[in-house]
């Protein structure tokens, strides 16, 4: 008979065998990678931190990581407020489950396609000549085109809600769903209004959904390039897209090194928003 550690250890192996083969060897190789040293005639494997000091002696680099960070920021706050609202009005509304479950998967009909198809088609929505714009002539609202609704900062937001929104929703959709329907007539005996049995009641059970949600926005965002690129016409480039210019001229190691000065930003950021809130701690408070 096994021993109790080893049976727990064999049924660790698969997964540790899985991260190791499929994250940590391929991230040993870009931080290998980011400090070799390229010239004009190669790339030759050695210990050198000129890459590191040339990313962080850049200020194009420095402003792309604050562009992506703002982006970020901004696409995660609105996210969340979109997400929380349908969460709660899918949870809480409406009085079927089943018919709330079938709201739900309305709501991921969209990504049944591919990214791109659903990024470009603001195009035709916000372009001068677009729907929007029309329609707000034809109105009278406005005598010429609004020229920021496309190819600026503003549709870059837009694009990554319209895309990531639904990765907010569905951990707030399911730490709601956990709520105890009881715990809102205690508030209404209580005498609490609607907007504070949202803020004392609703916000702080479901923690855990808003964590996993933001994690996995802010990770999305940072890691993407593709919307910056098309939906603000070229205007503006993120840390990425700066990672893919110098992987097309073969700079590896300079793209390397910018990888992993992403990925530390990253996991602070993560780092973070785990240290604030015990998501562990609050999926066994819910159960």
């Amino acid at each position: 008979m096994l021993s109790a550690r080893v049976r727990v250890a064999l049924q660790v192996l698969p997964l540790a065998l899985v991260l190791l083969v499929f994250f940590v060897v391929p991230i040993g190789f870009v931080v290998a990678v980011s400090f070799f040293h390229y010239d004009d005639f190669g790339i030759v494997p050695a210990f050198s931190p000129e890459n590191y000091a040339a990313v962080l002696s850049e200020h194009l680099t420095l402003d792309l990581y604050l562009s992506t960070l703002r982006f970020a920021a901004l696409v995660w706050f609105f996210t969340l407020i979109i997400g929380f609202w349908v969460a709660y009005f899918l949870v809480f509304h409406v009085r079927n489950q089943l018919v709330a479950i079938g709201l739900f998967l309305v709501c991921t009909v969209p990504f049944w396609t591919s990214n791109i198809i659903r990024m470009i088609s603001w195009l035709p929505l916000l372009g001068k000549e677009g729907l929007i714009n029309r329609g707000l002539i034809g109105l009278g609202v406005i005598h010429r085109p609004l020229e920021f609704l496309l190819f600026s900062d503003f549709s870059v937001v837009v694009s990554y809600v319209h895309l990531f929104t639904i990765f907010m929703i569905v951990p707030l959709f399911n730490s709601m769903s956990r709520i105890d329907r009881s715990l809102f007539e205690a508030a209404s005996d209580a005498g609490t209004s609607r907007l504070q049995t949202v803020l004392f009641v609703v916000v702080p059970l479901v923690k855990s959904g808003i964590v996993l949600g933001s994690i996995f926005v802010i990770t999305l965002v940072m890691g993407d390039f593709y919307v910056v690129r098309v939906m603000s016409g070229g205007s503006r480039a993120s840390v990425v897209s700066a990672m893919f210019d110098d992987i097309s001229v073969l700079l590896f190691p300079h793209a390397a090194a910018n990888a992993v000065f992403l990925i530390i930003i990253v996991v602070l950021m993560v780092g973070l928003i785990l240290r604030a809130v015990d998501v562990r701690r609050e999926l066994v408070d819910q159960r």
